[in-house]
């Protein structure tokens, strides 16, 4: 009974650990929409500031309720893991520990009403000053309790020279569905005796974070250079192209619309049915893994200019017959790569086919369906199926524990692609 009740502590650990690691993403409000934070001018990256640097961030989001609210923001350092570190703000924030949001603008041209705000991180009035994992929080009133959402970001010191490159795994089981990423850290500038024991490695697909691969260990040690090539290292499900939807004009339908409902005070989108991709050949075409971006054709702005619709999904089973151990949800960074009851699937049997709806911005999307087992949501896997041909990013980020430091540092962070070819249309 004894060893019972601590294998359950144990899981019970690791999933608490699981559960706050997916919190570091979250809207907690449900009049908050389209969160986008990213550097400056390129809404397809991953959040990186460099310490002591002249990078700035945008944080864009969506206030449905059309009014005027205090917003404010704080940073909270955190491990390698996402838990939080254990040392006081004024250890790793310069200045004041909260700063408001005084840059919004209320959406013009549009039916649907909102209040956009933005604002360019870090502000002069407060900026880390430690390297590694942080997670940005905003909430109403200067009022922590009254938490909105939060994002991720990384403060980058870079110490260490990362090499990597994508390969084809040799376990035949692992071959024709997987990439293998082989990747080499150098972390002289350390000039650390144990790097070794002091560095932790995770690397990510997609910038995707609920499918990282963490503390990973290297297979051998030459000098400063740490190499991580075994077989089983860093080997991810390939995936395949993610399907696109372009909403940047609503009137003018893209190829995915099928018909749209125009009323007086809001739009319904009604995309054609998707079906499952496994079985068809593998064909290359240039996408956003899996990320989207906020665009209008017509306009200046599209953060305060752009509308929002209604849009119907659908999707249609082999033989169009429900999965009878699946669930099936709708997946990317429209969905904030989590699964909820909003982006859950639900089988109508008079039409045969799986069906959901989100409020989305304008804008050029990826998606996809993802299947999860319902005897395990842990698992999950794309009905589209995995190739190895994929193109996919691969992030390797480095962090580093000095033996009396309270507090993982980031000391690199790389990201490769898959392909380094400029395929054609299909190969």
């Amino acid at each position: 009974m004894k060893t019972l009740k601590v294998v359950f502590l144990f899981i019970l650990i690791l999933a608490s650990g699981k559960l706050f690691a997916q919190a570091a993403d979250s809207i907690y409000v449900k009049n908050i929409k389209t969160v986008r934070l990213y550097n400056t001018g390129n809404q397809l990256t991953m959040p990186v500031l460099k310490l002591n640097g002249n990078d700035l961030l945008e944080l864009h989001f969506d206030d449905l309720d059309a009014d005027v609210k205090y917003y404010y923001y704080t940073y909270e350092l955190c491990n390698s893991d996402w838990t939080p570190a254990n040392l006081g703000q004024f250890d790793y924030l310069k200045g004041f520990t909260q700063t408001r949001i005084t840059n919004y603008r209320f959406s013009a041209v549009s039916h649907v009403r909102y209040t956009h705000y933005q604002a360019v991180l870090p502000d002069e009035s407060m900026y880390p000053t430690r390297s590694g994992n942080y997670i940005l929080k905003v909430f109403l009133n200067g009022d922590t309790s009254q938490l909105a959402f939060t994002k991720r970001l990384l403060v980058l010191d870079n110490k260490s020279a990362i090499v990597a490159r994508v390969t084809q795994p040799y376990a035949p089981q692992f071959m024709h569905t997987h990439q293998k990423l082989q990747f080499t850290v150098d972390v002289k500038a350390l000039q650390s005796f144990n790097a070794a024991q002091q560095i932790k490695v995770v690397v990510l697909q997609n910038y995707r974070w609920d499918i990282a691969m963490t503390n990973l260990k290297p297979t051998f040690i030459r000098g400063t250079s740490l190499e991580f090539n075994s077989e089983n290292t860093a080997v991810f499900p390939a995936g395949k192209e993610w399907r696109w939807l372009d909403l940047r004009d609503f009137h003018l339908q893209s190829d995915r619309v099928l018909t749209a409902d125009y009323k007086k005070n809001s739009t319904d989108i009604f995309l054609r049915p998707d079906a499952s991709l496994a079985n068809q050949r593998y064909v290359y075409y240039r996408d956003l893994n899996g990320m989207s971006t906020i665009e209008a054709i017509r306009g200046i702005n599209p953060f305060y200019e752009g509308d929002y619709a209604t849009v119907y999904f659908s999707f249609v089973p082999p033989n169009g017959e429900a999965y009878t151990n699946k669930d099936i949800y709708l997946f990317g960074q429209l969905t904030d790569y989590d699964f909820t009851d909003s982006t859950k699937m639900i089988f109508n049997p008079q039409e045969k086919k799986y069906e959901t709806h989100l409020l989305m911005k304008q804008g050029y999307y990826d998606y996809t369906y993802m299947a999860v087992d319902k005897n395990n949501p842990a698992v999950y896997s794309e009905l589209d199926g995995d190739y190895f041909e994929t193109e996919n990013l691969y992030t390797i980020l480095v962090y580093y524990r000095p033996f009396i430091g309270r507090a993982d540092e980031l000391i690199g962070v790389a990201t490769f692609d898959s392909r380094s070819d400029q395929p054609g249309l299909s190969f």
